[in-house]
């Protein structure tokens, strides 16, 4: 087993622990916490991919402002009793484990049996410059260059519109 795949095994199983904890927690803050630790296990994981941008943009983005967001609003919203947060097993519940067992099944032949599904074993050698952020400013600015100043239009009228709308009237 090579180093990548060792880190890749161990990357995926705290992504998927800090997600499960994420969803088990009753407390909000530390459910928002296990979050951004499955954000640093994602980034983990893009790095693993050869996508350093999208592992730059998911701390940043992700774990470093949306995530303070969230902590303020829930600290904000000072949630007080847990005990009405009770869930009892019900239909729903029993449903979830049912799909989640069905789907960690799925992955597990995946793994085990990566020749049964004809999927190629290594990647492509131009594979490893996709996710760079040469070639995705390449990219950005050469092939997607209309549909990127259209997009850049669009959220300057946004806020334009938001600065009006927000703006007192006299």
């Amino acid at each position: 087993m090579t180093t990548e795949a060792i880190l890749f095994l161990i990357f995926a199983i705290v992504a998927l622990a800090t997600a499960v904890l994420m969803i088990i927690q009753r407390n909000p803050v530390m459910s928002a916490l296990y979050l951004i630790a499955n954000f640093f296990c994602l980034a983990s994981l893009y790095l693993l991919l050869r996508a350093q941008l999208l592992a730059v943009l998911e701390v940043v983005v992700y774990a470093g402002a949306i995530m303070v967001l969230v902590i303020f609003v829930i600290m904000l919203l000072n949630l007080g009793d847990e005990q009405k947060l009770a869930e009892r097993i019900n239909i729903r519940l029993i449903l979830g484990a049912v799909l989640a067992l069905g789907f960690l099944v799925e992955l597990l032949y995946l793994f085990l049996f990566p020749g049964a599904q004809g999927l190629p074993e290594q990647m492509a050698p131009e594979a490893a410059t996709i996710g760079t952020v040469e070639s995705m400013g390449m990219s950005l600015f050469g092939k997607f260059l209309l549909p990127f100043e259209v997009t850049s239009l669009l959220l300057l009228a946004a806020i334009v519109g938001a600065v009006t709308l927000a703006k007192k009237q006299p």
